[in-house]
């Protein structure tokens, strides 16, 4: 424990934005970091509790008291090889983790929660700036085989963790870039590419090998209509050759099916899936061309979803340059703050302000779309309707409706499931959500029906964080190791 009276003498610090103006400007990241200074009080709020709840609450296990001490004492390089022992990647949930650690945070209960969240960032870039982040070659070759597929968050931590146990591992991705939803979701003013980069040069160096725009299963775009969500492979390969070729097969693919809107007027020019829009924004900011890109320019946009996507989907149409934006959410406005020892140190529900909310954005709650209205097949407004909750079921209020005008409109409400496809090809059996059906059990965890195929992160657990796709391709990686070789040192 850093300072035994820390907590009580220091408040809690939040990283720094640049100015609305000046970000609006550009896709770079705006956050400003702690410096050391403050990374040193924000080090020493933290308790060394008896029981760190923050340590269960983050679902890698961070082992944050420990790295929050060697902070304060200015021990960076033991701060990452702590953080490390957990997580692959800090640099991505030190950005865009929601920080359900800080939820969990002793000092939540009646104070502000460490900055956790904002202590792992600067661990990680102080990391990249002294060169400590190296390739960690294997002691031995094992001469095993493994094929990831999908290169997300799952993919990349599990054939990371597979390479320095020594096997061979290829990593599979549809898309002509690894990073899955890290590459073509998340815009790049949350995170930058730059640290999908350098993870994949340095998983090069530990011998992962990379194969982009490769579909498994079929070359044929699965998700129909939503066909823009990525540049779709240009080869394929069957689950039988891999099957041939690998002594173990991981399919760590995302929850990409986007849930719908079946309302009237859903095919009208102008209504898109959000994974429709923010791809094509990252594909621009790397430099491609993109024919008929959509834009937000000079439109008036309606976001329907009030998530994290939702969000991303407004701050992109603000830097385009859109008149207005709305974000619509079905449910009621949360509280602003929650009831504290009713709620910690679980994720509590409470009004959540992103910093996309911030840069301009008018938020709907309770509101539900009845028809998108259009002239000459293209979208021009939405009939919408106030709704409540009454004996547990949502009705609509009486004399409510209202017409609002959209010349865009983004679907943001969510994923349903992953690529049935992929899941198909296979064979492998499906739980009632349509996910993969596996178990996280130790013993054969993430083993699926079919003999030596795995299957982790959303393609099992359905939509959910980055930092839980880090935890399942970790773990997964373990179950593989010991299945090919009757035991496993990977960390649990």
């Amino acid at each position: 424990m850093g300072k035994i009276t820390g907590f009580m003498e220091y408040e809690r610090i939040e990283e720094g934005y640049k100015p609305v103006p000046e970000r609006l400007k550009n896709y770079k990241e705006f956050v400003i970091g702690l410096d050391d200074a403050q990374a040193n009080k924000q080090a020493a709020r933290c308790m060394d509790c008896g029981t760190p709840f923050c340590n269960s609450g983050c679902p890698v296990n961070n082992i944050i008291p420990d790295f929050n001490d060697m902070v304060f004492r200015a021990d960076w390089k033991n701060a990452i090889d702590t953080l490390h022992s957990t997580n692959n990647f800090p640099e991505f949930t030190g950005r865009i983790c929601p920080a359900p650690c800080e939820a969990a945070c002793t000092l939540n209960v009646n104070d502000d929660a460490v900055g956790i969240k904002s202590i792992e960032h600067a661990i990680i870039d102080r990391a990249w700036s002294e060169g400590w982040v190296k390739p960690v070659m294997p002691k031995h070759k094992t001469g095993k085989k493994v094929a990831v597929v999908g290169s997300g968050p799952a993919g990349m931590a599990a054939a990371q963790q597979l390479a320095r146990a020594g096997h061979d591992v290829t990593l599979f991705e549809k898309n002509d870039r690894i990073g899955g939803l890290l590459r073509y979701g998340i815009p790049d003013f949350k995170m930058e590419k730059i640290h999908i980069d350098r993870r994949v040069e340095q998983m090069k160096a530990e011998g992962v090998n990379f194969r982009t725009g490769v579909m498994v299963g079929s070359a044929k775009d699965p998700l129909g209509k939503d066909s823009k969500v990525t540049n779709w492979a240009k080869e394929s390969i069957t689950p039988e050759q891999l099957q041939k070729d690998f002594d173990a097969v991981v399919l760590t693919g995302g929850a990409e099916q986007s849930r719908d809107l079946p309302v009237p007027g859903r095919d009208l020019d102008g209504v898109h899936f959000a994974m429709e829009f923010l791809p094509q924004q990252n594909k621009v900011n790397a430099g491609d061309k993109v024919k008929g890109q959509l834009r937000a320019d000079g439109k008036h946009v309606i976001v329907i979803g009030g998530g994290d996507t939702g969000s991303d989907c407004v701050g992109t149409s603000n830097r385009h340059g859109a008149v207005s934006v709305t974000q619509f959410e079905l449910m009621p406005q949360p509280p602003e703050e929650e009831n504290r020892p009713m709620t910690w140190p679980y994720w509590p529900i409470k009004l959540r302000t992103s910093s996309s909310h911030e840069e301009g954005c008018e938020r709907e709650f309770a509101i539900s779309t009845k028809e998108l209205i259009g002239e000459k097949g293209k979208v021009t407004g939405l009939k919408t309707v106030r709704v409540e909750w009454k004996d547990g079921k949502m009705v609509e209020v009486p004399g409510s409706e209202q017409t609002l005008k959209a010349d865009l409109v983004l679907l943001a409400m969510g994923f349903i499931s992953p690529v049935a496809s992929v899941l198909d090809a296979f064979g492998i059996e499906k739980d009632n959500r349509g996910n993969a059906k596996a178990h996280t059990d130790f013993t054969g965890g993430y083993a699926t029906n079919v003999p030596k195929v795995f299957a982790a992160g959303d393609i099992r657990r359905g939509q959910s964080l980055v930092v839980w796709a880090i935890r399942e391709g970790r773990q997964a990686a373990r179950a593989v190791d010991e299945f090919l070789m009757g035991y496993s040192d990977l960390p649990r």
